[in-house]
């Protein structure tokens, strides 16, 4: 897959068959989107483009721009679309500027100026433009005067995409990360950078690596103790291996209940790791955060958690 970043600089496309949208997930929903999208392009020989935008238009023209929780960074957005089979992925800033184009200017100046598109897909509640009055409507008026061709995505693919995403997003707050699981097609990540913490856990036998999320968008699931995987990739290609874990969020109300963190204790592992970026992978949630009256039954607890991850991830 080729990815895009600057639209005044787009190879010519064969025969492109385009699609647009966040594809926050891109989960089972958005794989019928793009297997639609892949079966228009195969009928026509030309190659599959999807547009998406950077940052998520929420964080620019929404009501309440930092409320924007995402399942995905760019980053991961870019590797999942990848494996989805996609020929050409173009990232488009989003300013408040592109934002305040009128739908016209949109489609004339903006998706057939630098796409030259030969079919449009697209769900029948897309919105552009100007305080998004652009409209699939507009669109048609296009596609009669065979500008290019307009496919709608059918209404049941699009409510089960958005239904998809609103379920996953509550399935992760609430800590159901196997029904997040299902929904997306696969478990649950993250990655973060590995910072120093009080390494209160060195001292009870269970040492942590305590972790800042690289993208301060991405949701957090439930604060409670996961079984989870962990892979480094900055060690790259066939040396990041997959280890497993376990892994906390939450307040440590047995500690000092203060501040919000993600530690996550490593098996059988004992490098430094200081400075390094992880990708956690979130298998099961064994059980809600809670407070213990010290730390010896604290310790007892991570000792019972560790054999229990241990079981669910087959270690």
């Amino acid at each position: 897959m080729q990815v895009h970043r600057n639209i005044s600089n787009l190879p010519e496309f064969r025969n492109a068959i385009i699609t647009i949208g966040t594809f926050d997930g891109v989960h089972i929903g958005h794989i019928s989107i793009i297997n639609q999208l892949k079966a228009e392009a195969k009928k026509v020989s030309g190659e599959t483009v999807i547009i998406t935008f950077h940052p998520h238009p929420r964080r620019i023209v929404g009501k309440d721009p930092q409320s924007v929780q995402l399942l995905n960074s760019l980053t991961e957005k870019i590797g999942l679309l990848e494996a989805a089979g996609i020929d050409h992925l173009v990232v488009v800033p989003f300013t408040q500027e592109f934002a305040a184009q009128t739908p016209k200017a949109y489609v004339e100046e903006f998706l057939v100026r630098y796409f030259h598109p030969n079919t449009i897909i697209i769900g029948y509640d897309h919105r552009f433009g100007q305080n998004r009055t652009g409209d699939f409507h507009l669109l048609e008026e296009y596609a009669i005067k065979q500008v290019f061709n307009l496919v709608e995505i059918p209404a049941r693919l699009l409510e089960e995409a958005t239904i998809s995403s609103t379920r996953i997003r509550q399935a992760l707050l609430q800590g159901d990360v196997k029904m997040a699981a299902s929904l997306l097609g696969y478990p649950y990540f993250f990655e973060g950078l590995v910072v120093k913490g009080n390494q209160l856990g060195r001292t009870i036998g269970f040492p942590t690596a305590n972790l800042v999320l690289t993208d301060n968008e991405k949701l957090i699931p439930a604060n409670g103790v996961y079984a989870v995987t962990v892979e480094r990739p900055e060690l790259g290609p066939g040396k990041n291996g997959e280890l497993k874990g376990m892994m906390n969020i939450g307040v440590r109300p047995t500690v000092d209940g203060l501040n919000r963190v993600i530690e996550v204790h490593i098996f059988d592992f004992n490098e430094n790791i200081y400075g390094e970026t992880l990708r956690v992978t979130v298998i099961h949630r064994l059980r809600a955060e809670q407070k213990f009256e010290g730390l010896e039954a604290l310790k007892k607890q991570l000792a019972k958690d560790r054999i229990d991850s241990k079981d669910k991830l087959g270690a």
